[in-house]
């Protein structure tokens, strides 16, 4: 298992660094992070002893469980003098947030990639404020004016942008977008060239503050496409755990 999953993590890196020479960036620009979802403990154990220090997940209480757990796994290592120290890794929040959930994310979270209302920012001000911290957020798009997916419409993304600025306990560093589930590369490219378009907007009007500059753009199946548009996170699930037994529910680190 160890070895497929050093496999797939060179083979997206090598992924990431084609699809960058290809734009003439530097893949140092560009985070990859790790959708754990259905990965066991024993593969996101092994994920960060290769080095991946950024975790995604789509739902709180597994983000909440599976950062307690590894949180738990670090600590024993630290008191153990045989084991390598490894750091922290940092936890992304992907998925659509609730604002009943947001008290019990926030203890864990590094940055949330899915505000797609004035509402939901201002719970997280609230409860940032609680803990005497900037949350960093994303603004996410729903570039494809898809119905059955979450996120602001692309014509109120720069309004709602203006309207977060004001909240002390809340950071916008940028915004994020899925692409509409198809093979064709021009509705891909489109949905993101959408998001590039309103993220100069976004800047050149100067509506955030100089921490926005990051656009997480793309997955498993689109993310040389987000590349294409100045993606600085890939959000990679499927491509990583490719031939590796997964989890069908949730399991305990032992």
């Amino acid at each position: 298992m160890k070895r497929k999953l050093l496999d797939n993590l060179k083979r997206v890196q090598q992924r990431i660094a084609d699809a960058c020479a290809r734009a003439g960036r530097d893949p140092r620009n560009v985070t990859l992070v790790a959708v754990t979802k259905s990965a066991t403990p024993d593969v996101v154990r092994l994920m960060v002893e290769m080095g991946v220090q950024d975790l995604g997940e789509s739902r709180v209480g597994e983000l909440v469980r599976r950062a307690g757990m590894l949180q738990e796994w670090l600590g024993r290592r630290v008191i153990d003098p045989s084991a390598v120290s490894l750091p922290r890794p940092r936890w992304h929040m992907i998925g659509h947030v609730q604002r009943n959930k947001v008290k019990d994310l926030l203890p864990w979270a590094d940055l949330i990639h899915s505000v797609d209302s004035l509402r939901l920012a201002e719970e997280i001000d609230a409860r940032a404020a609680k803990l005497d911290r900037v949350m960093p957020v994303l603004l996410e798009v729903n570039a494809g004016g898809e119905p059955q997916k979450s996120g602001v419409a692309v014509a109120a993304t720069t309004h709602l942008a203006e309207q977060i600025t004001s909240l002390k306990h809340l950071e916008v560093r940028g915004l994020m977008a899925m692409a509409p589930l198809v093979d064709d590369a021009t509705i891909i490219r489109r949905a993101f060239e959408r998001v590039r378009e309103l993220f100069d907007e976004i800047v050149g009007g100067r509506l955030c503050g100089p921490a926005f500059r990051e656009l997480s753009l793309g997955m498993s199946n689109d993310f040389e496409y987000g590349i294409e548009f100045g993606a600085t996170f890939v959000r990679i699930g499927t491509a990583l755990f490719e031939g590796i037994p997964l989890a069908s529910q949730p399991m305990e680190v032992t």
